[in-house]
């Protein structure tokens, strides 16, 4: 019989490490203590964000839950960024590239300290897939706790969430609002502690992950402040000790089944684009192969149900209100949309976990009907053309439309397109061009919440699209296109757009084209130079040379990335655009002054 403490015995059951003994004696243990399993207890909880402020007392209750058994439970904690503080600001640059240093920092942990399980008590946007990736990569017991989402604010009788600040911002700009309803909406959008309230990256990774099978039942929806956030925690205990007596481990429970259950629930909740650079790093860190081609066969197929913010009217508290994500997947399961027979760390298949959930009341309205849906196939689409030869991202919910053609008006930085807002640069009819904003242009791909905000605020979310090579929160809505790759910067086809082009961007076809002809094209391509790096030193610089492409999901653990030069990624691009160009191009005969359709 397998022991159930296969690594902490190496340091706690061999007599030539002494000092390991002594040092873990000094922290309390036992003799018999060090005869039981080390679990780890990842927090990334820390006092600077509402969605992270509660997980150390999360930790610490489960910690009491798990010390209850013949285990030994240990917290450490890990960093985060939060998107919302940094969002708009160069803190953002650091948001994407903190998920990876999450996944390093737990895997350097619990590889370092010979901890037999994982507990991962995580609650803003990269905690989730961070710790997923270190838990796959240790492919050790483990589990997730979500801290759950906030409660909604309240003002003149309007629900408010984070985005409503956001997209305040964008109303004063526009005279809309005066000074002192601005103040009150960001004084009570944000009422206390919790991730961000609509299905935005937070709640759309959770409810992924719970649908994956690592985390417990309802723990994606369960609300932060709630009765039933803190039994969950007593739960947790019982099944990683299950799961240690089971030898049970990540990547018996996250198969390419489980990853396709899980994006099959993303789509019908609406969830967020960065759930694919998410997913395709989740399916790297187990080895799993899943492309852009994998994702869009399932939206092209599976409907949008849920009207949850940000396209929709409702929040991650109303959802748990109608019963739920195990509810939804319940309905799913019913519809024959996911496979029941993957595990999860109950031990039990996804099945056997939904057979006692109560079934989506049918009077509700939060989640629609599989034969009134709020689009027939997924939100979130994969484009690929001249545009983006390597494909893009959009989120495409059915309100916006499905076709856009306008004139360029392009842009070289966040902060850039924001002045341009604010003075009026951008029409109706245009196509906003953010570019230089990629994974390693950004670097860091930041989020491009506050143009998208003040864009939807001053009254042209119907009126304009945007594409950009950086990202988009979960809370932007609006006609938007991001993950265009190759980026701007190794010389993608997004670098060489100037003011005033066509651009078409049609949705029903998947096709995101750049109207310029060919030659011109390839002239401007010999003509265009890389800028140089924005950063020499530091953790952005190390992310930028590290990093692969969005459509590989941002991954910097790969060693051949790390040799291959951007400068020689540049030149390969450039000699490849013209045929690029050639493969792709295609004219479309509308009429230049058609703007949607």
């Amino acid at each position: 019989m397998k022991p159930r403490n296969p690594y902490s015995k190496a340091v706690t059951q061999d007599d030539s490490q002494p000092a390991a003994k002594a040092m873990l004696h000094a922290i309390g243990l036992t003799a018999e203590q060090l005869n039981q399993p080390f679990v780890g207890i990842a927090s990334t909880g820390y006092q600077g964000n509402p969605c992270n402020m509660h997980l150390n007392d999360l930790a610490t209750n489960i910690k009491q839950a798990v010390d209850q058994y013949p285990l030994n439970g240990l917290i450490f904690n890990t960093i985060g960024i939060s998107d919302g503080i940094s969002m708009g600001t160069s803190g953002m640059h650091y948001s994407l590239p903190s998920r990876d240093l999450i996944a390093d920092s737990m895997e350097t942990v619990v590889a370092g300290m010979h901890y037999d399980a994982l507990v991962t008590v995580v609650g803003c946007d990269k905690n989730m897939p961070g710790a997923m990736m270190a838990m796959l990569r240790l492919n050790r017991p483990a589990l997730l706790v979500y801290g759950g989402t906030i409660a909604s604010g309240c003002h003149a009788g309007k629900k408010l969430d984070v985005v409503s600040a956001f997209e305040a911002w964008g109303e004063k700009v526009a005279g809309q609002i005066d000074d002192d309803n601005y103040q009150q909406v960001i004084e009570k959008a944000c009422p206390g502690a919790g991730a961000c309230g609509g299905m935005y990256t937070a709640n759309t990774m959770a409810a992924a992950i719970e649908a994956m099978g690592m985390s417990l039942p309802y723990s994606s929806s369960n609300p932060a402040i709630s009765h039933e956030k803190l039994d969950e925690m007593a739960q947790v205990a019982a099944a990683i000790n299950g799961l240690i007596e089971r030898d049970l481990k990540p990547r018996d429970i996250v198969t390419k089944t489980a990853m396709l259950n899980a994006f099959k629930l993303v789509t019908v909740l609406g969830g967020s684009t960065n759930a694919v650079l998410h997913f395709l790093a989740i399916a790297d860190a187990a080895e799993i192969d899943l492309t852009l081609d994998d994702l869009q066969a399932i939206s092209d197929t599976t409907p949008f149900l849920a009207d949850l913010k940000p396209s929709g009217k409702y929040l991650m508290e109303d959802l748990h209100q109608v019963g739920g994500v195990p509810a939804v997947m319940k309905y799913m399961l019913d519809l024959g949309w996911l496979d029941g027979s993957c595990l999860t760390v109950t031990g039990k298949t996804l099945a056997e976990n939904l057979a006692q959930v109560e079934p989506l009341d049918k009077s509700q309205d939060v989640v629609h009907l599989f034969d009134q849906p709020i689009k027939e196939t997924g939100h979130i689409q994969i484009l690929k053309g001249n545009l983006a030869s390597e494909g893009a991202v959009a989120k495409i919910t059915g309100k916006e439309g499905e076709f856009f053609q306008g004139r360029a008006v392009t842009f070289d930085s966040e902060a850039e397109v924001n002045q341009g807002i604010a003075q009026g640069k951008v029409k109706a009819g245009d196509v906003v061009v953010i570019r230089y904003v990629g994974p390693k242009g950004g670097p860091g791909m930041p989020e491009m919440l506050k143009p998208t905000s003040a864009i939807i605020g001053a009254g042209l979310g119907d009126q304009v699209a945007l594409i950009t090579d950086g990202r988009f929160s979960g809370g932007t809505h609006g006609f938007v296109v991001g993950h265009v790759t190759p980026e701007a910067q190794v010389g993608g086809t997004i670098a060489l757009v100037e003011d005033g082009d066509l651009i078409t961007i049609d949705a029903k076809n998947n096709q995101m084209t750049l109207h310029v002809d060919e030659a011109v094209l390839h002239n401007r391509a010999k003509q265009w130079q890389a800028p140089a790096p924005k950063h020499s030193r530091g953790v952005l610089a190390k992310y930028a040379h590290t990093v692969t492409s969005a459509s590989t999901g941002c991954l910097t653990d790969q060693v051949t990335t790390a040799q291959e030069s951007p400068v020689k990624q540049n030149t390969i691009e450039l000699n490849v655009i013209a045929d690029d160009v050639a493969a792709n191009f295609e004219y479309n005969n509308r009429s230049k002054n058609e703007v949607r359709s």
